[in-house]
């Protein structure tokens, strides 16, 4: 009787403990989130918001519904300058105005990434992309120096040696049948990015079944899923489901990748400074990674390789996946519109003549319209159509008042059709961007590599690359695409890609 009585009591006092701790960890959470309700009741949202569940059930699950759901709801609540929804217990406003925009990207208080990019954490560690507060400033002041104009020099040689590979990959396919671009011009900026950021050449282009370009598409996909569904949050439940192994599975491909580069990378290291070598009479050609092999942080301590490889997976993501979009985009709408084609061949015949060398810096200044071409690409198709922040300190937008903690959503991809700043927003018109045409313009208006202290640290790489390849293989080729912009279906996962690729047809240009 005495043992029952005694197991009684011990149940009863596991019981209580159990409930202490249990009030102790959902207490403060439970009461910030019933805080921020009733402060954020007067802001306009998305109805049907259930308590704890927010509007989560009421979000497409495939990428294409999904944005095709945030453009409609953005479009619908157009005249509003801002929107609330709740995914999960988490609020987040929906900002796709310019005034709005600036209000949260033109401050330094708020350049903290929103709560949903820790679930890139796992790939991506807290490198550039995702850290946050003085880890952030910290990197960001110790990497710009590995962006400098001369280091940019050294990298063009790269882009025009894989782009000839491009080149010679797309002749099989001049004069025929309509075929997907969208691989081609992958692989070639997975190459471009691994020999400028890794000084490795891993020839993409000579596998296109690459599994490290699969797995990146992959994780791509299962971290936008994971972000869209409350219920996946908890690591402890997420990582026992089917898609958290796969999850598993695509991250060990992505970081023995790196790892390995990193590793034999560092063992070939001499002592002697890289910028001084030479390699048969010419500069040894420097590599991101030899420079973060090589970079220390305020207290003068380098890098560690756990650091190391934040950084390198970081820009091994942004620094191919962005691009290619970019390019695919840009290839899809020149081969829409021929005048749009006709007048980047004036310019290109103006700049190159028939001498058929190589892409310079000297030529990349004179391409002008082919840059506002790529501008007006990415307002249209912007890589990445949709961004958070963390609202870092209790603020007024546009007169409500937004309390510390509420994630802040940005979509370039609604905010680039505001008929404002961009009339006939759906129409394609490089003019648009032409120095007389972009006088004014509020500067909020156009985003494609965010704007503010925390815009994108590679956008002059990004610009070079596109200009290589874009105008190279305009000197080849003429492109017709093959697809209507309604046949596009555009996906809205961490980069935006077509459902079904890009189809074009080449025809050799005879001179």
């Amino acid at each position: 009787m005495a043992v029952l009585f005694g197991l009684y009591t011990l149940g009863i006092i596991t019981s209580a403990i159990f409930l202490i701790i249990l009030v102790c960890l959902t207490y403060h959470p439970l009461r910030r989130y019933i805080q921020n309700w009733n402060e954020m009741k007067p802001i306009p949202g998305m109805e049907g918001a259930y308590p704890l569940i927010g509007n989560a059930l009421q979000f497409k699950v495939n990428a294409g519904d999904f944005l095709n759901q945030v453009l409609e709801g953005t479009n619908e609540f157009r005249h509003l300058p801002l929107i609330k929804v709740w995914v999960g217990p988490v609020p987040f406003l929906v900002l796709y105005h310019a005034e709005t925009i600036e209000a949260v990207l033109s401050t330094s208080k708020h350049i903290d990434k929103s709560y949903s990019y820790r679930f890139l954490h796992p790939w991506l560690g807290t490198g550039l992309l995702t850290s946050t507060g003085d880890k952030w400033r910290s990197r960001r002041k110790m990497l710009t120096p590995t962006f400098h104009f001369s280091i940019l020099c050294d990298f063009l040689e790269v882009m025009n040696e894989q782009t000839d590979i491009l080149i010679e990959r797309l002749r099989q396919h001049a004069d025929g049948d309509p075929f997907n671009c969208f691989n081609y011009i992958t692989l070639c900026a997975l190459d471009i990015i691994c020999e400028t950021a890794m000084g490795k050449k891993i020839f993409a282009q000579s596998d296109s079944e690459s599994e490290y370009v699969r797995s990146v598409y992959k994780m791509s996909d299962i971290i936008t899923r994971r972000q869209r569904a409350p219920w996946y949050w908890p690591d402890w439940i997420y990582n026992v489901i089917g898609e958290g192994k796969e999850h598993a599975k695509r991250l060990k491909i992505l970081h023995s990748f790196t790892k390995s580069v990193i590793k034999e990378r560092a063992e070939c290291m001499t002592v002697a400074d890289s910028d001084s070598e030479l390699d048969q009479g010419h500069r040894k050609r420097r590599a991101f990674l030899d420079m973060l092999l090589k970079t220390t942080d305020d207290s003068g301590a380098y890098l560690n390789h756990e650091d190391i490889q934040e950084e390198v997976d970081t820009f091994m993501f942004e620094g191919h996946d962005t691009t290619a979009a970019s390019m695919n985009w840009a290839l899809h709408l020149i081969g829409s519109h021929p005048e749009v084609q006709r007048k980047i061949r004036a310019e290109l015949q103006e700049v190159f003549g028939s001498c058929d060398r190589h892409v310079s810096m000297e030529d990349l200044k004179k391409l002008r319209y082919l840059e506002c071409v790529i501008k007006e690409s990415l307002r249209l198709f912007p890589a990445v159509p949709l961004f958070a922040r963390s609202i870092c300190d209790d603020c007024q937008i546009n007169g409500f008042k937004v309390p510390k903690g509420v994630n802040a959503v940005i979509i370039p991809y609604a905010l680039h059709r505001d008929p404002r700043y961009f009339p006939d927003p759906e129409e394609f018109r490089p003019e648009r961007f032409f120095p007389e045409n972009s006088t004014g313009r509020h500067p909020y208006a156009y985003l494609p590599f965010s704007a503010g202290p925390r815009n994108c640290i590679g956008q002059r790489f990004a610009m070079m690359e596109e200009k290589v390849v874009l105008a190279t293989v305009l000197r080849h080729f003429d492109v017709e695409a093959c697809q209507s912009r309604e046949e596009l279906r555009p996906m809205g996962e961490l980069i935006l890609r077509p459902e079904k690729g890009i189809w074009i047809r080449l025809h050799k240009r005879s001179s």
